[in-house]
């Protein structure tokens, strides 16, 4: 040894610092969702699901999902001779997943005739949007508003019919061009204003009658959208006050003749979390559009692509559950203190395993979702999507936050760090209250579930559905029994959360029966209905058997 080591011994020894978890199958490892799709969808082939659950798992991906967030998008609004150009310039990730996302079809694809042909369209979607969720989410933005946005330009047949076979196309063209130059193409929404909000009746911009042509009466639209999510999109629905009204219109950035429509883009949004995805500020002066729907019926059109993406900020969040939940599982698997893995720490079990059966529920509802749109000519899934959007958009969401930072103090310090492969924790916390917020926020929710219950026989339709775990356990068999009474006569706008919260522990609470092991059954129940439990994770009673849950939930 020299005299330099003897004086200064090495330091630097690494040891008890687990490796990232990376490398995996994001499919055949998620065993709730395997089984949550064998109960709603048996017959589905689940073969492409295996083949992008190992492509999204590797450390390539992940990396593109790193670089899209730490070079985040930079508005250009003129070039160097002085035109405004208002394009966003992203870093090649942000396009890699991108066309990752629209390869796979979670865009527009579903409703091509092959896809629906299928009967289980939307769910194949619903767990390839949740894998994807677990990559990278803020690219999923384009891609949500695309799917919400096809169907409803059937209310206008000529754009319909000319943009739908791009818009199903499994091709992503990220280019400036006219909508028939281009493979595939993406839509985005404009709805909100900054005095409005959710309020979208308050909406101040304009649209003025410009003639008409082929894709029908055509507009000047003169305004601005305070939150314009994703402004590189080809086309867009924004909603303006037309003479009858506020209305639906359609609005491409590059218009039929090659030349681009007035959308100015004002500023990007500096976005607590959702980094990758570009939020802007816009004004349009005098930008053209073509009327969607019936003039002056704008907020039922716009209902009606809600109703979709608030499918997808519940399958978002419970794909951040699931993220977070591996990630923690995973660490705490090699990661050793007083002698022994974290994994093996009692009090750690009891958190893991709670934050395993919060995961595992939130999959359930997500996917149950999913099924009521692939069979909306039934009229009892047609009321039960229109009951169990609201409320899964907002108990899932709402549960979201607190999850993430659960999941992170698992980790200690390592999870609040930006670096490495679990600086990914840091992300998922931003990024978690963003499908709380977006595409109304829980008294939004709270409220649809009120204009919900006046749209048929709730009562019987929830009965329906909490019948099979009918007697499976006392404190499910109380809150069903108390719910008709209370769907029935709720008159009271104050006690809209605490209804849209125990229809979704009921609703998750009988899903979990049909699908799951006894033991995370029983522990839910026990738990969220039963009261044996605390303010916080980590609260399960003694007698759950945290074995077999951990055991389930493990991502490897």
């Amino acid at each position: 040894m020299s005299s330099t080591e003897t004086l200064y011994p090495p330091t630097h020894a690494v040891f008890n610092q687990p490796l990232p978890l990376v490398d995996y199958n994001l499919f055949t490892s998620n065993q709730p969702l395997r089984d949550a799709l064998k109960f709603n969808a048996p017959t589905l082939n689940t073969g492409g699901l295996h083949v992008l659950g190992a492509n999204w798992g590797t450390a390539d991906m992940q990396t593109h999902a790193r670089l899209a967030n730490v070079h985040p998008p930079v508005l250009r609004t003129h070039n160097k001779q002085g035109y405004r150009i208002d394009e966003v310039e992203f870093h090649p990730a942000y396009h890699a997943l991108m066309h990752e996302a629209v390869h796979a079809g979670l865009h527009g694809a579903v409703f091509s005739p092959e896809q629906q042909a299928t009967g289980h369209a939307h769910q194949l979607r619903a767990a390839g949007f949740m894998m994807f969720t677990e990559l990278e989410p803020s690219v999923l933005c384009p891609i949500s508003m695309t799917y919400a946005v096809t169907p409803a330009l059937r209310s206008n047949a000529a754009i319909y019919a000319d943009w739908a076979p791009k818009l199903t196309s499994h091709q992503y063209d990220p280019h400036l061009k006219v909508w028939r130059d281009k493979p595939g193409v993406t839509m985005g929404m404009g709805m909100t204003e900054k005095q409005g909000g959710s309020d979208v009746r308050a909406n101040t911009t304009r649209a003025t009658p410009d003639g008409s042509d082929a894709w029908g009466q055509r507009f000047a639209i003169t305004g601005h959208k305070w939150f314009f999510s994703a402004p590189m999109s080809d086309a867009f629905l924004v909603l303006a006050q037309a003479p009858a009204g506020l209305s639906c219109f359609f609005l491409p950035r590059v218009l039929p003749d090659g030349t681009r429509n007035a959308i100015h883009i004002q500023r990007l949004k500096d976005k607590l979390g959702n980094k990758a995805n570009a939020g802007t500020e816009v004004e349009f002066h005098g930008a053209t559009a073509w009327l969607v729907g019936e003039e002056g019926r704008g907020v039922p059109q716009i209902l009606e692509m809600g109703t979709l993406t608030r499918l997808d900020c519940a399958l978002g969040t419970s794909g951040l559950m699931r993220q977070s939940l591996s990630i923690a599982l995973n660490h705490t698997l090699q990661r050793e203190a007083f002698g022994k893995r974290l994994m093996d720490q009692p009090l750690m079990r009891n958190v893991l395993a709670d934050l395993a059966i919060e995961s595992e529920a939130a999959c359930a509802l997500s996917m149950r979702l999913a099924r009521s749109f692939d069979h909306q000519s039934d009229p009892f899934e047609r009321l039960m999507g229109r009951v169990l959007t609201p409320i899964s958009k907002f108990w899932i969401c709402k549960r979201g936050a607190a999850f993430s930072q659960e999941t992170m103090e698992c980790l200690g310090g390592n999870g609040y760090v930006e670096e490495g492969g679990e600086g990914i924790m840091a992300r998922i916390y931003r990024e978690m209250p963003l499908n709380s917020i977006w595409e109304g926020a829980g008294n939004i929710m709270a409220l649809d579930l009120l204009r919900a219950l006046r749209k048929g026989d709730v009562a019987s339709a929830l009965a329906q559905e909490l019948a099979p775990a009918q007697g499976a356990h006392a404190a499910l068999d109380r809150l069903a029994a108390a719910l008709p009474t209370r769907v029935e006569h709720m008159a009271n706008e104050l006690e809209g959360r605490r209804l849209a919260q125990d229809v979704a522990l009921a609703v998750q609470a009988a899903l979990l029966y049909q699908s799951a092991p006894t033991a995370v059954f029983s522990a839910f129940c026990d738990s969220r209905l039963g009261g044996n439990w605390g303010q916080s994770f980590g609260t399960l009673g003694a007698g759950v058997d945290f074995d077999a849950i951990l055991t389930r939930a493990m991502p490897g």
